[in-house]
């Protein structure tokens, strides 16, 4: 059985790595939208269940690990940034604030189903708008959740955490080796 990451995150093909298992990446193609009427904890789940559920079709025979991120400020969900304005928006709106980020994750093949999700807290540092526009223009932020990295140039804005370093990454490497040794691949 192979594993594959549905997934064209580098982030969490990096942080796959760290498992030390093989695996391949088939990233989902699917409609992303959640149903914000839910609670986000199951819909975070879901999306991630969709994204395995797809690419389960063109590898039926594998485990498929599915995943997805959201930044989560006063309920409001914040994907990525559509362009530097909605980045700057966004980062004017976490900054000197805590937020949550939502990591959900699935694990599919034809024999199981296994869902959860992780939940961190992020505490942001006042940022002045110089500091925003600066960071925006490293073009770090345009591919993230929340338009901000922990583990680059966005590291510095961040004081302090509570939860799994990597849900905030995109992947929580824990419950990840848990359940691949749960599937006897270690």
């Amino acid at each position: 059985m192979t594993v594959v990451l549905a997934s064209q995150s580098p982030r969490r093909k990096e942080l796959l790595e760290k498992c030390s298992i093989s695996f391949i990446c088939d990233p989902a193609d699917i409609d992303e939208t959640m149903d914000l009427d839910r609670p986000l904890t199951e819909e975070i789940q879901n999306l991630a269940y969709r994204k395995a559920e797809e690419v389960l079709k063109r590898h039926p025979d594998d485990l498929i690990i599915g995943s997805d991120t959201i930044v989560v400020l006063d309920q409001k969900v914040m994907g990525k940034p559509q362009d530097a304005a909605d980045a700057e928006r966004m980062l004017l709106e976490l900054q000197g604030r805590t937020h949550e980020v939502m990591t959900g994750l699935c694990f599919l093949s034809k024999k199981r189903k296994y869902t959860d999700v992780s939940v961190s807290k992020v505490a942001f540092a006042p940022m002045s708008k110089e500091e925003i526009h600066a960071y925006v223009s490293t073009g770090e932020c345009m591919d993230k959740a929340g338009a901000y990295g922990i583990q680059g140039f966005g590291g510095r804005y961040i004081t302090g955490i509570e939860g799994d370093y990597y849900t905030i990454m995109g992947l929580p490497l824990n419950l990840v080796y848990e359940e691949l040794k749960n599937q006897n691949l270690y």
